[in-house]
């Protein structure tokens, strides 16, 4: 058992304490932001005059052959540490001796630990931004691809109105571009950077925090020592960005889900993104949209196991606060899975338009026009209302949409109604003329493209 704390103690930790105390087989792939750190810790040191030159030049050439040796397959990390921290500086100090002994010089595990999970968070956090650019890609595409194919819009899973699936998809598409604006947001939180701040207390020493905040890429030192080791309203943040990013995923499968099914037969997913059945040979399932509604839950699990292992800690560091780790590292890589499975899936399906625009006339779609319709006629709104339910009352019984009955049949519900009746609640007409914004009326949608155009191609 590798240790670095055993000075105090008369007697070895039990194994079976040490294995459930240890955390070096989740936290091994915090090898890189640990190093990176004790990097920039040790230039500081000898910037400040703590550690010379020469011991500086050691201990970075040891820290980038450990970095090497272990990415190059020589070197393993092996259970016998208890942390991925108490890896690289054991190791260290075999490879230097004496110089290696002087990096956590200023430095306790508590501050190292938490700027770990700060640097390793950030880049998970634009990497999963990335993956979301990508996304809007995938979607903008369609959208710009179907700026007129109608379909039917839903209310309580009901037909409700006319729309088009350009409309229909810059939904999602602005529920995304919110979900990069929160991560944007999460970032400029989280960047300040926890290093100096000791065990809880900051240090005797001289360090020069700034410095080490700038040059891990931080817009400053986090500003309480008790705060820079105790905080975790970073990765809460982000669990939760991602718990909505889930959410928005799986509102978007379901509805692959259903367009998929025979009711609906909107969609042809690819083969690449499907799966059969082992009895019955006509099935083409969706399982990847499956797999990403079922997912969802997984991350609002690890939401909320922080958030209860945070709820009753005091200030400052604690053990418990180990157990940010699972949750959170299985979290950002289910999201970031299920983000580049669905564009995959997404960029590869088929889109049945005859079917979808079938769709759309039935089910009374057109209804609302009708009323406005009448509306333009001269008749109030209420009124309208209650004619055009009496029309559709009356096309239930005979089995027929309101654009199959005759002028006579039309009239006999209101006088107003003329020949151009049958103009007016045609499905192109009853989507194009909505053209207020955010409609899906082809100025409108038009105007909408262009925004999101502008949007996507200023986007990093």
């Amino acid at each position: 058992m590798a240790q670095l704390w055993g000075g105090r103690f008369e007697k070895n930790t039990d194994d079976v304490v040490f294995a459930f105390n240890a955390s070096i087989g989740f936290d091994c792939r915090l090898l890189k932001v640990d190093i990176e750190g004790s990097i920039a810790h040790s230039s500081m040191l000898c910037k400040q005059g703590i550690i010379t030159e020469d011991e500086c030049r050691q201990i970075h050439d040891g820290l980038y052959r450990i970095q090497d040796d272990v990415e190059g397959g020589r070197l393993q990390i092996t259970d016998e540490y208890e942390d991925v921290h108490s890896f690289v500086e054991s190791n260290l100090i075999d490879r230097i001796g004496e110089p290696g002994k002087k990096l956590h010089t200023g430095r306790s595990r508590n501050d190292q630990v938490a700027l770990d999970m700060r640097l390793y968070t950030r880049n998970r956090l634009d990497e999963i931004n990335t993956l979301l650019r990508d996304l809007l890609g995938v979607i903008y595409g369609i959208m710009d691809a179907n700026r007129d194919t109608i379909m039917p819009g839903f209310t309580h899973l009901q037909k409700a109105q006319p729309t088009t699936l350009a409309h229909h998809l810059g939904a999602y598409f602005e529920m995304f571009k919110r979900d990069r604006g929160r991560l944007s947001d999460i970032r400029k939180r989280l960047n300040e950077c926890p290093l100096g701040s000791g065990a809880m207390a900051g240090t005797t020493y001289p360090l020069d925090r700034e410095l080490t905040a700038k040059e891990l890429g931080f817009d400053g030192a986090m500003l309480n020592s008790m705060d820079g080791v105790s905080d975790r309203d970073y990765l809460l943040e982000f669990l939760s960005a991602l718990a909505i990013i889930m959410m928005h995923l799986s509102r978007f499968s379901e509805e692959i889900i259903l367009w998929n099914s025979d009711e609906y037969r909107f969609v042809e997913l690819d083969d690449a993104y499907s799966t059969g059945s082992s009895i019955m040979p006509q099935k083409k399932n969706p399982d990847i949209a499956e797999l990403v509604r079922g997912k969802t839950g997984r991350v609002y699990g690890s939401l909320m196991g922080i958030l209860t292992t945070m709820k009753g800690l005091p200030l400052a560091y604690n053990k418990d606060m180990q157990e940010d780790k699972e949750g959170a590292f299985d979290a950002m890589d289910t999201a970031a899975a299920c983000i580049r499975l669905f564009g995959g899936m997404l960029s590869t399906i088929s889109f049945n338009k005859p079917r979808m625009e079938a769709s759309a006339g039935g089910g009374f779609t057109n209804a609302t026009d009708l009323a406005d319709y009448l509306v333009g006629k001269g008749v109030p709104f209420r009124d309208a209302h209650g004619i055009v339910g009496r029309v559709v009352l009356y096309c239930i019984d005979k089995g027929c949409s309101i654009d199959e009955l005759s002028l006579d049949e039309l009239k006999g519900f209101a006088k107003e109604i003329q020949e151009d009746v049958y103009n007016a609640i045609a499905l192109k007409t009853c989507v194009d003329r909505r053209l207020t914004k955010g409609a899906p009326g082809q100025a409108a949608i038009d105007a909408f493209l262009e925004q999101e155009r502008i949007y996507l191609e200023g986007v990093e």
